[in-house]
C-alpha cells in the first residue's frame, strides 16, 4: 500500500497540512488554520500546520502525531492501516471517517 494513504485510508497526498507543508504554502496554512480551528472548535494556528503524512517519518500535526485515536489504535496494533484490521467494518474509531469518504474504504481494500 502507498505510504501516503493514512492508516484511515484517506489520501495524504490531498491533505492541504500536507500540501502546505511541501509547497511551503503560508496561505494554505493559514487558509487551513481558520478552517480546521472553526471545524475543531480549537485554537489552531497556521504554525500548526506541517505535516509530511501520518504513516512516513517528519514532521506531523500536533493531531495526527498524538490526537488521532485511529493512528493510535493502529500503532498499538502493529498494523499498517485500518485495512489489516480484523474490526475494520464494524470499529467505531474509523467509521465515521469511512461512511464520510468512500474512497477512503477503497484505499483500505486496495
Amino acid at each position: 500500500m502507498k505510504k501516503m494513504i493514512a492508516y484511515c485510508g484517506l489520501n495524504c497526498e490531498l491533505c492541504d497540512a500536507y500540501l502546505a507543508t511541501i509547497n511551503d504554502d503560508q496561505e494554505l496554512r493559514e487558509k487551513t488554520a481558520k478552517s480546521w480551528a472553526e471545524l475543531n472548535n480549537a485554537p489552531i494556528l497556521p504554525e500548526h500546520i506541517n505535516c509530511q503524512g501520518c504513516r512516513t517519518e517528519g514532521v506531523k500535526t500536533v493531531f495526527c502525531y498524538s490526537l488521532c485515536q485511529i493512528r493510535q489504535c493502529a500503532l498499538k496494533k502493529g498494523i499498517e492501516t485500518c485495512g489489516d484490521c480484523g474490526e475494520l467494518g464494524k470499529c467505531p474509531t474509523v467509521d465515521t471517517i469511512l461512511a464520510n469518504n468512500p474512497e477512503a474504504l477503497k484505499n483500505l481494500k486496495g
